[in-house]
């Protein structure tokens, strides 16, 4: 059976650049059965559901829902919900976690805050204090969305749970669906595709120790995409892993053509021109559908180290 993510990694559709963009995730937990449109297609109070949408709008926060692995019970109200921030600033990283037994609190947060990377509203709203546990492990597993996210993403799930990994949740959506199993990996906020489960637990055992596993990367969530595909490039150029010792400082031009600035800690600079182009030939994006596309890809056409000279004036203009 041809499904979208066969067809794409049949057609060696590149995945640098595509991952979903969030300086801050804010995830809730909400048990059962799940929408395309989850925040206002699940059993969540939809009029909650679409308060929360507009409320992040503009303000760089994500929101999505969560459960546990496994047979997803039927039932409306859990006495407590797990709620968990995350800001994947280089520099500002953070994860916070809550419970609460009512949603509706969520509405009392300062999404703005949250966005610039603030979490006092988390904490003083919601109880909210620093995660100490396992790195989360966010499975896409909406196949109402796309089916490749359930008949890929769950079975990693389970398995990664299974295995004994704590922090394994699954998650409403991380675009991408012809990439899945899918995966978003907190706190850094770097997200993988086409992910296995002996790569996962790579990625986390790295995550751990405060470094980036670049196999099967789609991206920083806290960058655009020509800014994902530009960092990814200067790893693979410098061999970098620290977790949060590149940052991108500037992007200059539009599509289809972006000149990238990535800045590590130590000082140096260095100029990434990025191009879109259409992945080709037309195939569909997603299950379900007969409509063919050529979704959007980032190709890096050059990196080049900036001297200090060069690296004070590209700052300046």
């Amino acid at each position: 059976m041809s499904t979208c993510t066969t067809v794409s990694q049949d057609l060696d559709e590149p995945i640098a650049g595509t991952a979903a963009t969030a300086t801050t995730w804010l995830l809730l937990e909400q048990p059962g059965p799940w929408g395309a449109k989850a925040l206002t297609q699940s059993h969540l109070d939809p009029a909650l559901g679409r308060a929360l949408e507009a409320a992040a709008q503009g303000t760089g926060v994500r929101i999505a829902l969560i459960r546990r692995p496994g047979r997803h019970a039927d039932y409306k109200r859990p006495s407590e919900r797990r709620v968990y921030a995350a800001h994947t600033v280089p520099g500002g990283v953070w994860l916070r976690t809550a419970t609460v037994r009512d949603p509706r609190q969520l509405l009392e947060l300062d999404l703005a805050a949250l966005g610039r990377g603030e979490h006092h509203t988390f904490d003083s709203v919601l109880g909210g204090h620093a995660h100490t546990g396992d790195p989360l492990a966010l499975v896409c597993t909406n196949g109402k969305r796309d089916r490749c996210c359930a008949l890929l993403g769950r079975p990693l799930a389970a398995k990664l749970a299974a295995s004994g990994v704590d922090g394994v949740w699954e998650v409403t959506h991380l675009g991408g669906h012809r990439f899945s199993p899918t995966l978003l990996v907190l706190p850094y906020g770097y997200a993988y595709g086409r992910a296995e489960a002996d790569v996962v637990r790579r990625v986390l055992d790295g995550v751990r120790e405060g470094r980036i596993v670049g196999e099967g990367c789609r991206g920083n969530s806290a960058w655009e995409r020509p800014g994902q595909a530009a960092e990814l490039a200067v790893r693979r150029t410098t061999g970098e892993t620290a977790a949060e010792a590149l940052s991108v400082v500037r992007t200059n031009g539009a599509a289809p053509l972006w000149e990238v600035t990535v800045a590590h800690v130590d000082g140096r600079r260095w100029r990434v021109d990025v191009a879109q182009g259409a992945a080709q030939p037309p195939r569909p994006e997603k299950c379900g559908t007969s409509v063919l596309g050529s979704p959007a890809r980032m190709d890096v056409v050059a990196v080049r180290e900036l001297r200090a000279t060069a690296t004070a004036t590209a700052l300046a203009g």
